[in-house]
């Protein structure tokens, strides 16, 4: 069983957390500045961040998708929280792995995680506050592949993007039998050949995020950001398109007090993209900042989070989490 190696490294770099996150802004600067690699880990392990959920102390939780953990890392140290059971025979679609990957937390501290395993243990797990022994809540179908997730705390519901199957899910906060909320062309996982590289498949809807009464969901063969208002009676309202050109992307997160400005992770390119309400987009950190295949993105006051997996990076693989400073100045 792969274990997370701590190190002097990991322990110190973390302070910067709490540095960072208070540090001011200053006029005339570009929208994200001052990025720095807080934290590595070891590929070999399988310690790939594939998602996160930040704490009230500003910690992070993440999610080690081959290693099938969630570990917080945070001033002190870097700690696991769950390990996902092993699963025997995994046929889990894209990957053909067993892998943890999209996670939310509740006010109450209580994470979630996506399970994708091909088997009946795909699905989506619970892992009480402050870490502990996790348990399917419920299950997704094993031939498709739960990648982002969220919680709508208001609604007491979750819900989960299936890359594979195109379809959002959403599921009692509480467990049980999922429903497939959205479904569409817009979601699925269309081969979409652009200039910037060659065309992504088998990945359509990834990431996930719940934002402003609106679930919003990325696509990465087409390389869309998605949104689809909840309706008052809980049911979706037509998918809207909101940006495009954006290949490759995995998932992402909104800039506080900004509507809908986006973070978006573009995991191919090496690439962090600032999304306007427009839908116009900007690069605002590359592979010469710390980038390694970034996943996601956390937001929060003037500080943004950034797990790096390095799944195609060819040498010097460094999964890492890198932070990065908001200028909240730099509206729409």
């Amino acid at each position: 069983m792969p274990r997370l190696t701590r190190s002097a490294g990991v322990t110190a770099a973390v302070l910067a957390l709490g540095l960072l996150a208070t540090a001011p802004a200053s006029g005339g600067e570009p929208p994200v500045t001052d990025p720095r690699v807080v934290a590595h880990f070891d590929f070999a392990a399988g310690q790939t961040p594939e998602n996160i959920a930040l704490e009230p102390d500003g910690s992070a939780d993440l999610t080690f998708s081959t290693a099938r953990q969630v570990a917080n890392v945070s001033r002190t140290g870097t700690r696991i929280l769950a390990t996902l059971p092993a699963v025997a025979n995994p046929h889990t679609p894209v990957v053909g792995a067993a892998v943890v990957l999209g996670i939310a937390r509740a006010y109450d501290g209580t994470l979630y995680v996506n399970y994708a395993t091909g088997t009946s243990e795909t699905g989506i797990w619970r892992i009480p506050r402050g870490g502990g022994t996790p348990r399917q809540i419920a299950q997704l179908p094993p031939n498709g592949f739960p990648n982002g997730l969220a919680l709508d705390e208001r609604r007491g519901v979750l819900y989960a993007a299936d890359s594979v199957l195109g379809t959002v899910w959403r599921v009692p906060r509480a467990g049980g039998t999922p429903t497939a909320w959205a479904t569409g062309a817009a979601l699925e996982p269309v081969t979409a050949p652009h200039a910037g590289g060659p065309p992504v498949a088998g990945v359509g809807a990834n990431g996930l995020r719940f934002h402003r009464n609106a679930v919003w969901v990325s696509n990465s063969a087409t390389g869309t950001l998605l949104r689809i208002r909840v309706r008052h009676n809980g049911f979706p309202a037509p998918i809207q398109t909101r940006a495009t050109g954006l290949y490759g992307i995995d998932d992402f997160g909104f800039v506080e007090r900004h509507r809908d400005t986006a973070l978006v992770a573009l995991i191919g390119a090496n690439q962090i993209a600032r999304v306007r309400p427009n839908g116009t987009h900007t690069v605002v950190l590359t592979r010469q900042d710390g980038l390694s295949n970034p996943t996601s993105v956390a937001v929060r006051g003037r500080t943004a989070y950034v797990p790096s997996a390095s799944y195609f990076t060819r040498q010097d693989k460094d999964p890492n989490l890198l932070l990065a400073r908001v200028h909240q100045r730099a509206r729409g």
